[in-house]
């Protein structure tokens, strides 16, 4: 499933052709994704304008002219793609529609942007712009990575006497929003912190240090497009290329990229997910 990374960089690749542009027609091609679409969606978003494209967490918010916000999640293989963007350097002439084409947007200013999940667990919803933080799926979130509410303090504090491992902590979105397998693996490889470590049991001054390398980690991804490792797209259609920069994720049995290391990086598997790790740099 996309994090955060590749979720800012589709929002940035559509910013271009959306923000402050009119949907002159929406194409709603189905009643449902992961669950059903609003009533009446196309014709609620047919004639708006965008006024701007955000994002929190692993969502895309656009807030729309008519006082609705569309809240768009891409699932585990949706993809957005931009075709006809007259203001990008490069122009991408409108593909045919294909099969999981679900929602498409066609922009007064010429471009078209598709909405294509071949596995039905992306979703969209409109709500209102005024209460958007109230909605469930974005009250339940903790602070940004990248935005200033995520601080030392928060993350000690979240920290203190949990007794879960510092990698379920950390995936905890309640404690940190967008945060994912991949972006935890390898900040928790450049901190020197082994995912097996209760969180409550690492020092103050460790659990400090995590956040300046969880930012750089973040944006070290998004400067790189996000990670593709199956479906994820940039909106252009290209592959991010941050995968070829993991340190840990997906290279069980190949070496600590480490200086002067002689370890191997292992996989163990934690509330059935994988997590990678070298056991000689990080305790």
């Amino acid at each position: 499933m996309p994090e955060l990374p590749e979720v800012e960089t589709v929002r940035r690749g559509l910013a271009p052709a959306m923000e402050g542009e009119v949907i002159e027609r929406a194409d709603v091609n189905r009643p449902d994704l992961r669950w059903p679409f609003p009533e009446r969606m196309a014709e609620r978003l047919t004639g708006a304008r965008v006024q701007r494209l955000g994002r929190r967490s692993k969502y895309i918010l656009a807030d729309l002219d008519t006082g609705e916000t569309l809240l768009i999640h891409l699932g585990m293989s949706g993809r957005m793609t931009v075709s006809g963007d007259p203001l990008g350097q490069f122009v991408h002439d409108h593909p045919m529609p294909e099969k999981h084409d679900h929602v498409v947007f066609h922009m007064a200013n010429g471009a078209r942007v598709t909405f294509n999940d071949p596995r039905r667990f992306g979703a969209m919803d409109l709500l209102p712009t005024a209460t958007a933080a109230d909605h469930k799926l974005l009250s339940v979130l903790g602070p940004e990575p990248l935005g200033n509410d995520f601080h030392e303090q928060h993350l000690v504090e979240s920290f203190r006497s949990k007794n879960t491992p510092v990698k379920s902590a950390l995936l905890d979105q309640g404690i940190v929003a967008g945060l994912g397998n991949i972006y935890v693996c390898e900040a928790l490889f450049r901190a020197g912190i082994s995912p097996r470590r209760k969180a409550g049991k690492i020092s103050a001054t460790r659990v400090a240090a995590l956040v300046p390398i969880i930012r750089q980690v973040l944006s070290d991804a998004i400067d790189a497009g996000g990670s593709s490792l199956k479906d994820f797209r940039q909106a252009d259609g290209e592959l991010g290329y941050f995968q070829h920069s993991f340190d840990v994720y997906g290279r069980e049995g190949e070496a600590c990229r480490t200086p002067d290391c002689t370890g191997t990086v292992s996989r163990i598997t934690q509330s059935g997910r994988s997590s990678f790790y070298c056991s000689q740099c990080q305790r």
